[in-house]
Order: structure tokens, then sequence, then C-alpha cells
């Protein structure tokens, strides 16, 4: 069988945030929410307050009487504004959102809660300066965009990048490992799309790029937003010879190998790493990443 589809949503695509977009430029309305509106408190490494297996807002009026300079406005919970902002002195129990998804079920409001407030906040802390003029930018229109002294305006950059099932049209995938990762923990191949480039065409560069061989058929599968720091992830999928030798260009790669899929269900079964066995041939990402889901769907395509 080479063709399969997704069969569940991304974990990070399945936030029920509603981001109220016509609320981001009134200022009177926005000013009026803010006294019932909830506050999320991030640290600068994207750790959040925990309580019962949920993520802690609290009143945004422990911050200000108004909406702050430095808050982000995230959108509406039954009428209820919701924001955040950075905090690096916060106490008690933290977690990040890898670390969440690991650990918890995420709720579909805390998935969108947590993902737009990486990607917002850690867009405004590196983006105190104007990329068009060089003058100094102020937060605008509730945090989703920064206005130079120049007045010229600019948003929160989003980066496009593949990530790609590789498989030889039946029971066999591709799967690699990079330098930094623990041994046995391997997953799906990805890049980011260049400057002029089409998805399709990105697909084969990166992937001949970084294990050598060339693909076809290639498929779209589905998404999902990487906040780390602020990525979109393209998921397809793509059929390769598995005779073809395997060479490593760029430099990322530090193996890869054909698994079968009784091998991979073997390994989904055993659970994300850092939960199974650690010296275990095959390890697999946590279910946050649409890799687990992807290779999730592959295997059951079987």
């Amino acid at each position: 069988m080479s063709g399969f589809q997704l069969n569940a949503v991304p974990v990070l695509s399945r936030s029920s945030l509603d981001r109220a977009e016509h609320l981001r430029g009134d200022e009177q309305a926005l000013k009026e929410g803010w006294a019932q509106a909830k506050l999320l408190r991030m640290n600068k490494r994207g750790q959040v307050r925990i309580a019962d297996g949920a993520v802690v807002l609290e009143a945004a009026t422990t911050l200000a009487e108004e909406p702050a300079a430095d808050a982000v406005f995230l959108g509406v919970e039954s009428e209820t504004h919701l924001w955040a902002v950075h905090d690096n002195d916060l106490e008690g129990e933290l977690t990040d959102l890898r670390a969440f998804g690991a650990t918890f079920t995420l709720s579909d409001r805390d998935t969108g809660l947590l993902s737009t407030a990486i990607a917002l906040l850690n867009w405004h802390r590196s983006a105190r300066y104007s990329a068009t003029d060089g003058t100094p930018t102020t937060a605008t229109n509730g945090g989703w965009s920064r206005t130079s002294e120049a007045g010229h305006e600019e948003f929160p950059r989003t980066d496009p990048a593949v990530i790609v099932l590789i498989h030889d049209g039946g029971d066999r995938v591709l799967l690699a490992r990079q330098h930094t990762w623990p041994q046995g923990l391997f997953s799906l191949l990805a890049g980011f799309v260049e400057a002029g480039e089409s998805l399709e065409r990105c697909v084969e560069r990166e992937m001949l790029e970084e294990v050598g061989v060339h693909v076809r058929e290639i498929t779209y599968l589905g998404s999902q937003p990487w906040p780390f720091p602020r990525s979109l992830m393209l998921g397809f999928a793509a059929v390769a010879d598995p005779d073809d030798a395997l060479t490593f260009h760029d430099g990322e790669i530090a193996e890869a190998y054909w698994f079968t899929r009784a091998e991979v269900r073997e390994a989904l079964a055993a659970g994300a790493w850092g939960s199974g066995d650690a010296q275990a041939r095959l390890l697999l990402p946590g279910s946050i990443s649409i890799a687990r889901t992807i290779v999730e769907s592959w295997a059951a395509a079987g």
C-alpha cells in the first residue's frame, strides 16, 4: 500500500483558540476587556505554571490595571480576553510545551494558548528593532505587530519547513537520527523551504541533501505549527528506492536506516522517547510532533 493519509489531527493543530482578530486593533475594546481578562505567564524558556494537568491562568489585573505594553492578546474564551506575557520570575510547578505534552493530555484550549504564546512572545524578543529602517519598534495591535519610529509595521514571522516520511511503497520506511539526538532516537527528515522554492521542490532537494535519495510520488499530508521558535511544519510522504546508497551530504544526519512496518509498530507500542527502553534500537518522537502522527498513520495503513 503506497498511499496513506493522516488518521488523526496533529496535536498542535487541534487548537480551539478563538483568536478574535477583529479585536486586536480596537484599543478601547481591549482596555474594557482587561478588567476580566486572564493572563498566561511564560518565562524565556517557554515554561508556564501548571496545576491539575492544566495551564494556570491568573487575573490580568495582577500585572497592570490596563493592557500592558509587553503583553500580547491571544484571543477570547467565553467572552473572556486571554493574554500572555514574559515573566522570568515564575515560581511553582513549571513545565514547557514539549514536556507538558509528554506528561499530560493537552486540551485543545491549552494547545492553542501555549503554541501561540511561545511563537508570539519569542518574536517580540527578537524584533525590538525594525528590519526595514533600524529604528526601535513598539508593540501594536494587541501584540500582533510592531511599528517602528519611522512608521513601518512588521508582523510575526513564520518559517515554512517540510517534514517527510520516505517509504518504499511497501512495508519499509526510512528514519534518521541527528548527531545531537540520543542513541536510538529516530524520526522523519525535515528541512526549511528556501526563497523562491515550491514545497515539492524543497522535498526533493532536502531529501537528496540529507540522505542522498531521489524521491518521487510526493504527497501532502497535513500541517502543524511548531513554535520552536516560529516554524510551520508541512507534512509529506514520498517514495524512494531502498537499494539506493545513503549519503549524508549536509552533515546534520548521523545515521539512517530502513525499518520495517513491524519494527515501527513495536516502537510505537513502547511509547515515545523518554518513556520507554532507553537502550531500544528504535525510539520515536513524542506525541506533540507531527512526525509521530505521520509515523502512526503510515504504520496503521498497512
